[in-house]
């Protein structure tokens, strides 16, 4: 019975196991990408990113204890060195797995891992979308309440005669459009007319 046990065994045995997330794990700090199936994938994910995590910290002791897990003196100096300086504003999430199809040979889901702040076409894409505006509906709407409010100001501050006078030119503006809207949907119905009898 597995009762309690939640990660991926792999199909190998605990020291090739350890091994083999070791390596994944040193070609992955050094080459920043690799390609490999989407179980591989996920556990070296759980083995990979307290590693970094650890790696902001950098210390004789984190030191070591990274290249206890590791074993690879070159990827323990690129992590302390450059990836733990690229990744010292991220809270977590270092690493990104991309789903690449299947295998031919035995039809395996395969992936690619990579760090985060290496993709450099992602983080350009990133940031374009931070640069485009968006704009809804809500905006227009408090537009137009902020155009009320200061209309308002305005009648309070002139004089009773020049209120008058606006009101007088607002009135005389929205007649002119409803006989102007009158007039396009009498001819609308009269081009339909027309269209319907022949």
């Amino acid at each position: 019975m597995r009762h309690r046990k939640k990660f991926n065994h792999l199909g190998r045995k605990s020291a090739h196991r350890k091994a083999m997330l070791s390596n994944m794990a040193s070609s992955l700090i050094l080459h920043k990408r690799i390609q490999t199936t989407v179980a591989k994938a996920k556990a070296l994910r759980m083995y990979v990113e307290p590693l970094i995590t650890k790696s902001k910290e950098d210390s004789t002791h984190s030191r070591r204890v990274v290249f206890g897990y590791l074993k690879n003196k070159y990827a323990v100096t690129e992590l302390f060195r450059d990836v733990a300086v690229k990744v010292a504003n991220r809270n977590g999430g270092y690493t990104r797995i991309l789903k690449t199809g299947t295998r031919l040979g035995d039809n395996a889901e395969m992936c690619i891992i990579e760090l985060v702040d290496y993709n450099e076409n992602m983080l350009a894409k990133k940031e374009e979308k931070a640069k485009t505006t968006r704009r809804s509906r809500r905006g227009k709407k408090k537009s137009s309440d902020t155009t009320a409010v200061q209309t308002e100001t305005k009648v309070e501050n002139t004089s009773s005669e020049e209120v008058v006078d606006n009101v007088e030119e607002v009135k005389s503006e929205t007649e002119d459009n409803s006989v102007d809207t009158k007039e396009e949907t009498k001819s609308e119905d009269t081009d339909d007319k027309k269209e319907e009898g022949k």
